[in-house]
């Protein structure tokens, strides 16, 4: 595992800071207003308001300090419950992930909830969402079939190219269900593109309130 050391962002909430590659986990710019607005507004709602009522299969690339699955755990309804599966390589110590705060930003039963439930195994955290947390490596992991969903919350293409790839896009899409969606902080000429080459439409959003201009949305045809 990297070394990690908390930082604080402009929103007030803390992020992990990884020295070895320069990189954080969350945006500077606002950790949590990242989460609430990339993944779980114009991603998670988003697919809720245009799926007939019925389980959403939800993939996140990168589980990290499971802000993401917080977030989204506390706004999954009885109407389009989540089945959220999260694959993570390297799993942040809970020593650290208590340190973070997000208890005061989230539900903090759910939070412990969500970083106790066992991984590789799916865990019932509410009667609406289950967490399936796998240790693996998206590059070589097998991936769930009929994804509603993905978090694409990798790190940076500087920081990580392999993980930005056509091979790896053109993996998920195969998996995705027609009119899946995935969202990424990364507004990139060459990652939008990248995305259209696989088979997705990709448009581009307004980024959170105080943080990225812009980010992308891809609907799989």
């Amino acid at each position: 595992m990297p070394r990690l050391e908390i930082q604080s962002t402009a929103d007030g909430s803390a992020t992990l800071f990884v020295s070895a590659l320069d990189e954080h986990y969350h945006s500077v710019k606002g950790a949590y207003t990242e989460s609430l607005h990339i993944y779980r507004d114009c991603a998670y709602l988003y697919a809720a308001e245009h799926t007939a009522h019925r389980p959403l299969h939800l993939l996140e690339v990168g589980f990290g300090t499971g802000l993401n699955a917080a977030v989204t755990a506390m706004v999954a309804a009885a109407e389009c419950p989540v089945h959220y599966i999260t694959l993570e390589k390297y799993p942040v110590e809970s020593d650290l992930v208590e340190c973070l705060g997000y208890d005061s930003l989230v539900d903090a039963r759910l939070f412990a909830a969500i970083h106790a439930a066992p991984w590789e195994q799916p865990t019932a955290i509410t009667p609406h969402f289950t967490l399936e947390k796998r240790c693996c490596d998206l590059l070589t992991a097998p991936l769930p079939t009929d994804i509603d969903i993905v978090y694409f919350d990798a790190f940076a293409p500087e920081k990580q190219p392999e993980m930005w790839s056509p091979e790896v896009f053109a993996r998920i899409y195969e998996f995705m269900r027609p009119g899946g969606v995935l969202t990424t902080y990364c507004a990139k000429g060459a990652i939008r593109r990248l995305l259209q080459s696989v088979g997705f439409t990709v448009e581009r959003l307004a980024g959170p309130i105080g943080g990225k201009r812009e980010i992308l949305r891809a609907v799989a045809k």
